[in-house]
């Protein structure tokens, strides 16, 4: 156990892992701690991750942010799903949605029920017990009081962490602007300061790395080993651009999967986020500029950029005295919305066992386990959508068809192929619901179902399905257009 008592904390780098950072722990345990964040404004921000999930509205509660007024700074919409686009076939939609399908019991899921129903010829498609997914279709969206939706937003990302920097300083975090040009260390290997560009010097007893895909201190100070996923994730690039919007916002965000990769696009209140995720051994940055220009919407706001990545992780996000949030610690592309969530896990997981008496091996220990399992959850969950699939008209996709997966996922779907049955893992933030939802989309049929579903006979089991129908209809009727609800709730000014 380090004897050093943790009273500085040192933020490296701004954006949006590192606002949320400063202002978490500010905010939530900084009485006795002084904050400091240095950034620079002559480096840039990744800033294309404008898509949550909904673990996204636990921090927020946490900061007690309002929510309507934090809507119209960022000039958010509401999110209720993903659409995926020609992920199993060219022409084939399925729709990923938040909150809970249809009515499970003690020992299977509603899968099991909906498969025996689908059997006796009187079953819908599974995603008409979905109400989140049906309001997505619909274009709806509303707060209720009963049967509330599970939603999440899009948003502005530079705006957002412009909002999270004012509510840090006023809760007394210190930024200082400037370029890192040195990081020095003591014999022990800790940092201990970073030095600027002015010459100015920065000590710390915790640093916390949010400096993106550089990874200054984590990566580079002290070399923490990076384990490379893509043999399994090959797309190593992304060019992005902003449009103005030509519509009313849509309640989801749209993945349309493309000959090489695949395109986002992120409605907000004024304009679009695009954005396309492809693989360069596959397709030219000169193609990928042409693909997405030719597939977009709108009056382009902004020229596209391309960023260059690598998918994997550091083998420890918390390493001596440094922690790595965002990129600084690994990279999942956004194909499931999860950039903020993970920066979010981070951050919760630091101040839960935050290190005021000083910093244990223990901790870091615990610290790096369940960054690891989270990680390697979303990984395979990532992985699913490009190895399941139909599709054989572009060596791309015939290499995501053909290639080795993990033995991890490989029991996942072998379990479902063959019983129906998905068991949720602890660290998983993708539950049951959104298991089953694209194994199905992706073209995944079970051979069989749970058999305490033959409990019920074929009158018992019509009126249960029917029930379960009814209920969503009873939630989409109660709901505004998502637009009107907007409109009445969060109107950005520039609206």
């Amino acid at each position: 156990m380090s004897s050093k008592k943790v009273k500085n904390v040192v933020v490296v780098g701004g954006g949006t892992a590192g606002w949320t950072a400063a202002a978490a722990v500010a905010r939530l345990i900084g009485a006795n701690l002084n904050v400091v964040l240095v950034e620079s404004d002559a480096i840039g921000t990744v800033g294309v991750g404008e898509a949550t999930i909904p673990p996204f509205r636990t921090l927020h509660r946490l900061l007690k942010i309002d929510e309507a007024d934090f809507l119209s700074k960022v000039q958010g919409t509401f999110k209720l799903a993903i659409q995926f686009e020609n992920w199993r076939a060219n022409g084939h939609d399925y729709i990923h949605s938040f909150g809970v399908t249809g009515q499970g019991c003690w020992a299977a899921g509603f899968q099991h029920f909906w498969l025996k129903a689908r059997e006796l010829g009187f079953g819908e498609d599974y995603s008409c017990y979905a109400p989140e997914l049906m309001a997505a279709k619909a274009g709806r969206f509303g707060l209720l009081q009963q049967d509330a939706l599970s939603y999440a937003y899009h948003i502005d990302a530079t705006s957002y962490a412009g909002l999270l920097r004012q509510q840090a300083e006023q809760d007394g975090v210190t930024r200082i602007e400037g370029k890192i040009v040195d990081v020095h260390q003591t014999e022990s290997g800790d940092i201990s300061e970073v030095v600027l560009e002015s010459g100015q010097v920065v000590e710390g007893d915790l640093f916390i790395d949010c400096s993106g895909f550089v990874s200054l201190l984590l990566g580079k100070a002290l070399d923490t080993e990076f384990e490379d996923w893509t043999h399994w994730l090959p797309c190593d690039r992304a060019i992005a651009v902003q449009t103005e919007a030509v519509g009313e916002p849509i309640p989801y965000t749209r993945s349309i999967a493309r000959e090489s990769g695949w395109q986002w696009r992120i409605p907000l209140q004024t304009r679009v986020g695009n954005g396309l995720v492809y693989c360069s051994e596959f397709m030219s940055d000169d193609e990928a500029r042409k693909t997405l220009l030719e597939n977009i919407e709108g009056a382009v706001i902004k020229e596209p950029r391309v960023l260059r990545f690598r998918t994997g992780q550091r083998a420890k996000h918390w390493n001596r005295n440094c922690i790595g949030l965002g990129l600084a610690a690994g990279f999942l592309e956004p194909l499931e919305s999860t950039s903020i969530h993970l920066i979010q896990r981070g951050v919760l997981r630091l101040l839960q066992m935050f290190p005021y008496s000083g910093i244990t091996h223990a901790d870091r220990e615990e610290f790096n386990r369940q960054m690891d399992e989270e990680f390697r959850y979303v990984r395979d969950f990532i992985i699913l959508h490009y190895h399941v699939t139909e599709r054989t008209d572009s060596e791309f996709w015939r290499r995501c068809r053909s290639m080795d997966i993990p033995d991890s996922l490989q029991h996942r779907l072998d379990l479902f192929r063959a019983t129906g049955l998905v068991f949720e893992a602890e660290k998983d933030i993708f539950r049951e619901n959104s298991w089953v939802q694209v194994m199905l989309g992706q073209g995944i049929e079970p051979e069989s179902y749970h058999p305490i579903v033959d409990m019920m006979d074929e009158k018992e089991l019509r009126q249960f399905m029917q029930f379960q129908r009814q209920k969503v209809d009873t939630v989409l009727s109660q709901l505004p257009t998502h637009q009107d609800f907007i409109g009445r709730y969060c109107p950005t000014a520039s609206a």
